[in-house]
Order: C-alpha cells, then sequence, then structure tokens
C-alpha cells in the first residue's frame, strides 16, 4: 500500500528540515512525499533537499494553501493520502507504518489519531495534547472534529467526495472533514496514539477578528453541505479546546527507541522527548547536548 503525503511551503527554511526529516525517517518505505511550494523567496526549497526529500516537488503560485493542498492530493499516486504541513513533523519513526496496519486490519476510508501542540520556537515545551478519541455521528453535533493533520484518507474518497472547498479561507479543512465524515458517512477508524507534533499557531488564532471569522466559517460549512447544526455546535468547538491544555503530557517509549536510533552514541536511556531537530542550534536533552541534523 503506497503513501503519499503532501506538505504546503512558502518560506519554510526555519521548520521544513523537521518536517522532511521526520518523513524520510519512517520505517515504512513506500512513502511518496510531495512538497507544494509557493514560490518561496528564502531556501526553503534547498533545505528541503539537503534533507533527503526525493519526491515530487512542484512551486508555483497558488490562491491559498488549501488550493496548494488540492494540488497536491491531485498529484499524488498514493492509495493513502496524509497532509503534514511544513511547521510539523511525526513524533517516531513508526507513524506511517502504524497508519499503514490500521487500513490493513479493519475496513475503513480513513484513519485519524491524536496531536500534540509544542512551542514554536521549544519543541520541548508541550502546550495542549489533542486527544481525539472515537467517533460517533452525534459528535460533529459536540463540537467535535479530528485533527487533520493525523487525518490519513483514501485517495478515492477525493476523488468521489471532491477536494478542498476554496470558498473558505480558514475552515476549508473542517469542512471537508464534516463532508467526508458526518455527510458521506466514510468509515473512519480511531488509532489512539500521537501521530502529529505540530507548532503553536495559526491564521485562525492570530486575532479575536480572525477567530470570528473562523466561527462563522465554521457555522457556514454546516450549511453548504445541507446540513443544519444544534444550535450550541458551533461554539462548543473552541470550547472542546480547554480540556486539551488539561491533559498532561506522556513521552512515548518509541521517542526514546527512535533518538537512540539516529543518535546510536549517545546516552539516552533516560530521555524523555522527541529526536532533537533544528529548533535551534542545539537541544539538551536530560543534560546531553546533541547537535541539529546537517
Amino acid at each position: 500500500m503506497k503513501v503519499s503525503i503532501i506538505t504546503v511551503t512558502y518560506n519554510s527554511a526555519r521548520t521544513i528540515k523537521d518536517t522532511v526529516l521526520s518523513i524520510s525517517h519512517q520505517t515504512y518505505k513506500n512513502v511518496e512525499h510531495i512538497i507544494i511550494d509557493g514560490c518561496s523567496t528564502d531556501n526553503t526549497l534547498k533545505l528541503a533537499g539537503q534533507s533527503g526529500h526525493n519526491g515530487p516537488l512542484l512551486c508555483e503560485d497558488d490562491k491559498g494553501i488549501f488550493d496548494a493542498m488540492n494540488k497536491g492530493v491531485k498529484m499524488a499516486t498514493g492509495d493513502i493520502v496524509g497532509i503534514l504541513n511544513s511547521d510539523d513533523f511525526y513524533p517516531d519513526a513508526g507513524v506511517i507504518e502504524k497508519v499503514v496496519k490500521a487500513f490493513d486490519k479493519g475496513d475503513c476510508d480513513a484513519v485519524y489519531g491524536d496531536l500534540v501542540y509544542v512551542d514554536p520556537f521549544q519543541i520541548k515545551k508541550v502546550l495542549r495534547n489533542w486527544i481525539a478519541g472515537c467517533y460517533s455521528k452525534k459528535m460533529f453535533y459536540k463540537g467535535w472534529m479530528p485533527p487533520h493533520p493525523t487525518f490519513f484518507v483514501k485517495k478515492e474518497v477525493y476523488e468521489k467526495y471532491g477536494l478542498f472547498n476554496l470558498d473558505f479561507k480558514s475552515s476549508s479543512d473542517y469542512e471537508l472533514l464534516l463532508r467526508f465524515i458526518l455527510l458521506k458517512d466514510i468509515k473512519i477508524k480511531y488509532l489512539p496514539a500521537v501521530l502529529v507534533y505540530m507548532r503553536a499557531g495559526g491564521n485562525s488564532n492570530k486575532s479575536i477578528k480572525n477567530r470570528i471569522a473562523a466561527h462563522l466559517e465554521d457555522y457556514r460549512a454546516w450549511r453548504v453541505n445541507g446540513i443544519s447544526p444544534k444550535w450550541y455546535t458551533v461554539a462548543l468547538k473552541p470550547l472542546r479546546k480547554l480540556k486539551q491544555y488539561l491533559i498532561p503530557h506522556i513521552p512515548d517509549e518509541s521517542n526514546k527507541v527512535f533518538f537512540k536510533t539516529l543518535f546510536p552514541a549517545e546516552k539516552v536511556a533516560n530521555a524523555s522527548f522527541i529526536y532533537p531537530l533544528s529548533a535551534s542550534s542545539h537541544i539538551s536533552i536530560n543534560k546531553t547536548e546533541v547537535k541539529e541534523f546537517s
């Protein structure tokens, strides 16, 4: 089973190495990594190449991130499609293998898991822990949605039910998930594991004005699909995030294994975080100093 991972970039030099390395070090090798670049003016593409990217690359102007994602989906030749943003990364080498096994074990169209938000400049600092949980139809009405970066779906679902709706500026991912899961009733499977580490931030959270605009778009996502939400549905969506700040981060044992695989000479018996990436010149883990990838 072939997996296509799509990464959209634009002036992503500070973080792209992390993204590419987390994909290139996956134990599952039948992976196609597609980069859609919006004509970056920094050295994003150079760093991506130096970090091991050798998959399809498209560099041209686009109409925004979701337009770029659509281009990636159209280019994808894999059976399964996942999207990993240019400032996100997989926490261990076995993520894609876990996902593929989940597809193999059950009759499903999509697989999703949990997501951890980290500080954009201190990736060892966990800010939020998004435990997605199992899905039932009533969940969307209660403000639920799966973390989009952890959502892996068969390409045939895109072909059958459509791509990202470009009429939405910030909630196109929410609209697509609502359309696929609730309206079209695709079969999805929850994988109870952290699949993605995401640097906190995002355009919809930059200001109160943006948050209100995103809130209104969430409501419109229901309307364009001919579905009526409950009066409380859209209001509960941001409120559900509150518990993400309350759940303590429990390090995954696999992080130690991955760290040791990449840095066999280092003492990592007590390492408790993900493998070090290029967030800064050096990252200290339990008093062990490790250089960034070069």
